[in-house]
């Protein structure tokens, strides 16, 4: 028997969507505006699945608390009110739209997460704007 077991969290970060290659119109021609030089913001809400077979031991599928832990010290302590395109590594040569900061998170949790188990990330750059990777 399979279970899908979640953990919503949150984070605030500042970004900026353009391609350094490209000429000031293009990039306002393709991502409006979401190239404000002067970057913009966003309140993103995360919510990270685990799937798995019960562990007839403890009842879990994983701890939430482990699962908890690990979406602070790997996800908010990371992105938390950081300039994304400025201080967080991943992003140095890497768009950071929706789905790249999703994979970024999907990247930076799967080697905790124990391998017979499916992680999911749903993250919502708007309350009607989201994207979800599963690996």
């Amino acid at each position: 028997m399979s279970v899908k077991v979640s953990r919503r969290a949150h984070f605030n970060a500042a970004h900026r969507l353009y391609k350094a290659d490209w000429s000031n119109e293009k990039n306002d021609a393709v991502f409006g505006k979401c190239n404000n030089p002067n970057f913009h913001g966003h309140n993103y809400e995360l919510i990270v699945s685990v799937t798995g077979e019960i562990d007839p031991s403890t009842g879990f599928v994983m701890d939430m608390k482990v699962l908890k832990d690990l979406i602070k010290s790997e996800v908010e302590e990371a992105l938390d009110h950081k300039n994304l395109n400025l201080e967080v590594p991943e992003f140095k040569d890497l768009n950071p739209t929706a789905e790249n900061i999703a994979v970024v998170i999907w990247n930076k949790l799967r080697s905790h997460i124990e391998k017979n188990k499916d992680l999911e990330v749903v993250l919502y750059e708007t309350p009607r704007n989201f994207v979800t990777y599963s690996g």
